[in-house]
């Protein structure tokens, strides 16, 4: 769709543009309005800024702590991870000694 730069009459009554969009295929124009005019984006109120920011600082405290939590818990599963490896790496040290007790059994029987 192409975006024509032409303003439609009937957006010229408020102060939110609108444009024509044409389809390459049709021809035919549709209308789009936009949400909101440059002129709206101005900064809110005194108290609503202040809301704004408590809010904020309340989400980055609560990040902050998931993010501590998280941390905690890699933390912990990780020493898991460890403490599994080096259970697994005696049992194979272990299992390596009896194959190699039965080899040893087993070439001096065949003697």
């Amino acid at each position: 769709m192409a975006v024509t730069g032409d303003e439609t009459e009937s957006a010229a009554t408020g102060d939110i543009p609108a444009y024509q969009l044409r389809s390459p295929n049709s021809g035919l124009a549709q209308s789009i309005v936009m949400a909101a005019s440059p002129g709206s984006m101005q900064n809110p109120p005194p108290q609503h800024a202040e809301e704004i920011t408590r809010k904020r600082e309340v989400r980055l405290m609560k990040n902050r702590e998931a993010a501590r939590e998280c941390r905690r818990k890699k933390k912990e599963y990780v020493k898991c991870l460890e403490n599994r490896v080096a259970v697994l790496e005696n049992q194979n040290k272990t299992l390596i000694e009896e194959l190699k007790a039965l080899k040893d059994i087993y070439c001096h029987k065949g003697e």
